[in-house]
């Protein structure tokens, strides 16, 4: 089970790296998610795609007539990739799991964005400690020391809240 879980995520990793590097993460990611979704929940498209006794040329039509004039041509090309590789039974699982790898790409950016504004702000070194806080409905709380940064949702509709009191 193991040895399937790395390589689902070996596979994953490698229609990251790809996309990325073509400038297409977002598109591509989107684009996989729908079409392994649509192979999840579709039994006849997952049949095909998986039935050992169709030539991987049919299995390519198949994608091409689905895809061809929906999707980007890297996402073609590496769902076609996958099919050649016979992995059609492990697509739903390799493109979450290419999910995963995205937003942990996409967390961590805002993480290193958030940590040089506060060392910006406060003239500190800061590491970053994530806490959760569910009162928290959007945004941001940040503590350095004694100092707090409030981004909150909730903390900017209490400043409009002062604003329009102060306009009366």
């Amino acid at each position: 089970m193991a040895e399937k879980r790395s390589l689902v995520r070996g596979y994953a990793q490698a229609l990251f790296a790809v996309a990325e590097a073509e400038g297409q993460l977002e598109q591509v990611e989107d684009e996989l998610f729908r079409f392994g979704k649509a192979v999840e929940t579709e039994s006849e498209l997952r049949e095909a795609l998986t039935d050992p006794a169709l030539p991987v040329d049919r299995k390519k039509a198949v994608v091409q007539e689905l895809l061809g004039g929906r999707a980007s041509g890297h996402t073609v090309n590496l769902v076609e990739f996958l099919l050649e590789q016979g992995r059609a039974k492990d697509l739903a699982r390799i493109v979450d799991a290419m999910t995963e790898l995205a937003a942990e790409r996409r967390r961590r950016a805002v993480a290193d964005r958030l940590a040089t504004a506060l060392s910006e702000a406060t003239g500190k070194d800061v590491e970053l400690r994530t806490l959760v806080d569910p009162s928290v409905i959007g945004g941001v709380v940040a503590r350095v020391g004694d100092v707090v940064f409030d981004g909150s949702v909730k903390r900017k509709l209490e400043m409009a809240r002062e604003q329009l009191a102060g306009t009366r």
